[in-house]
């Protein structure tokens, strides 16, 4: 059994070293434990960092593409590497990595085959109140709309079995956190979460650069994802957002129309008809974008069996 311990950086050559003086190189129920950094497009010296402490990996991105794409090529790397299990952490060194045996055990003992490290937001100093809040708020909306009981969606901290890795895709370029969970969710892989210890923060999140950013992209994240994996769901509610006033209108309208005062009350009709029609393309556009859907999921399968291809003839 291989376990290999996925970075994404952009610009961490300060933070990295004490992200790598923290993890383990032996980690109980595996044969092998490796470092893999996936280096973002840095513009400092974060592969020169990582190769002088020992990493057995770096892949190198040519321009920094966010997040999302990093953590995608780091999972694809790790399975190429060999990788039976893959652990994510950032490398701004926020995670403690004595906790990787805590979070690798649940797939060791086949419990779960995504392991989510939920971090003790409430008791975590540098976090605002109005951060605890929204870190929460987040994480409720996440488990209904993945039918999961993830503590702490927002967490990086991750470990993923080879099988999931494979049939994982991306499609939000900001963050793969949310999308991971509700993409699991829906395929039915069992998710836990494990709690998890976090470190002195080492500087400023790159991703939450103030709360109406956060709250912005957190909601537009959910919302998008929503609509690429319920889009019949999505766009049947919007319909009746749109129907009951319309529906509402028209019967005043008839109403006082059968009270012989019609006349005077054309707009209600107009209204109600807008509505209606608004209301009735977008369950069209809900129908389509579900065709939409079945074809993305046969792409995101086909994908799958094509890099599952690839590793069994590399021998991996």
């Amino acid at each position: 059994m291989k376990l290999v311990i996925q970075i994404p950086c952009f610009n961490e050559e300060k933070t990295l070293p004490d992200t790598l003086a923290g993890l383990p190189r032996e980690v109980p129920g595996f044969d092998s434990v490796e470092w893999l950094i996936i280096d973002d497009g840095s513009r400092d010296k974060t592969v020169e960092v990582a190769q002088r402490l020992g990493v057995d990996h770096v892949v190198q991105l040519p321009h920094n593409q966010g997040l999302a794409a990093a953590f995608m090529t780091g999972i694809e790397a790790s399975l190429r590497a060999g990788a039976d299990v893959i652990v994510n952490t950032d490398g701004d060194n926020q995670y403690s990595g004595a906790c990787i045996a805590d979070l690798t055990r649940p797939i060791l003992e086949q419990r779960a085959q995504i392991v989510i490290g939920a971090r003790p937001i409430a008791t975590i100093e540098h976090f605002s109140l109005i951060k605890r809040r929204l870190q929460a708020l987040g994480s409720w909306v996440v488990r209904k709309a993945s039918g999961t009981d993830v503590e702490d969606a927002p967490s990086g901290f991750r470990a993923i079995h080879r099988d999931t890795a494979i049939r994982l895709y991306v499609f939000n370029r900001y963050t793969y956190t949310l999308e991971t969970i509700i993409q699991a969710g829906r395929m039915g892989i069992p998710i836990i979460s494990v709690p998890v210890d976090v470190n002195d923060p080492t500087r400023e999140s790159r991703l939450i650069k103030s709360v109406p950013q956060y709250i912005w992209r957190s909601t537009n994240t959910i919302l998008r994802i929503m609509v690429l994996y319920s889009p019949l769901r999505f766009f049947a509610l919007l319909s009746i957002v749109f129907w009951v006033p319309g529906f509402w209108s028209f019967l005043r309208f008839m109403y006082f129309y059968m009270l012989g005062e019609g006349e005077g009350h054309i707009q209600s009709l107009v209204i109600g008809a807008a509505f209606i029609g608004i209301g009735a393309i977008s369950l069209l556009a809900g129908i389509l974008a579900d065709l939409i859907a079945a074809n993305r999921a046969i792409s995101a399968d086909i994908r799958a069996r094509l890099l599952m291809a690839e590793l069994d003839r590399i021998g991996q």
